[in-house]
């Protein structure tokens, strides 16, 4: 069942961009992060990258702002799509599904790299790159799975609070820090 096509994309109820759209752009800021967060355990492990302790900030920075990512999208986007097109449902489901894969996956990064020595070894990181690995795997087939199948419901939704306040899965930061949208 594909998202209901009701070829509006970018401009609705006076929104600049439609929360589809805006969805796409938080998710393209996610993929460019742990694109980073990969390169960098392959600095470490060629020897020239951050030290071990700004590595796991920066993991778990990245695992917090995916974490927020889909407790909103469970907690408010997906409900909101729910009531308006319940034909939905078994989508949204597996989305939700899939969100508890994902946190069972950064439970697991979290940790071990909790557990990583302070100099860790070459197989330390590469154990740290190989979760990194599969996580990027899972996510991008929930990315785009959801992408293909929710865009379009929720570039047709008008939620006027979420025009004055952004709903928790469309921020890429805690509320209130600049920078909230992915630029």
């Amino acid at each position: 069942m594909e998202a209901p096509n009701h070829g509006t994309t970018m401009e609705h109820s006076g929104r600049l961009a439609a929360f589809g759209n805006q969805l796409i752009e938080v998710h393209l800021w996610l993929r460019e992060e742990l694109a980073r967060l990969r390169e960098n355990v392959d600095s470490h492990l060629d020897g020239r990258g951050e030290r071990p302790r700004d590595l796991r900030a920066h993991c778990l920075t990245f695992c917090s702002a995916l974490s927020r990512h889909h407790t909103g999208e469970d907690d408010g986007g997906f409900p909101v799509l729910a009531e308006r097109f319940p034909e939905l449902r078994p989508v949204l489901d597996e989305l939700e599904r899939d969100h508890r894969l994902v946190t069972d996956a950064l439970l697991k990064l979290e940790r071990l790299l909790g557990g990583l020595a302070p100099n860790p070894g070459p197989a330390e990181a590469r154990h740290v790159r190989a979760q990194l690995d599969g996580l990027a795997a899972l996510l991008e087939s929930h990315f785009v799975y959801e992408e293909k199948r929710i865009v379009a419901a929720l570039n047709w939704l008008n939620e006027p609070n979420w025009d004055t306040s952004s709903p928790a899965f469309l921020l890429t930061t805690t509320p209130g820090q600049a920078g909230t949208y992915p630029t």
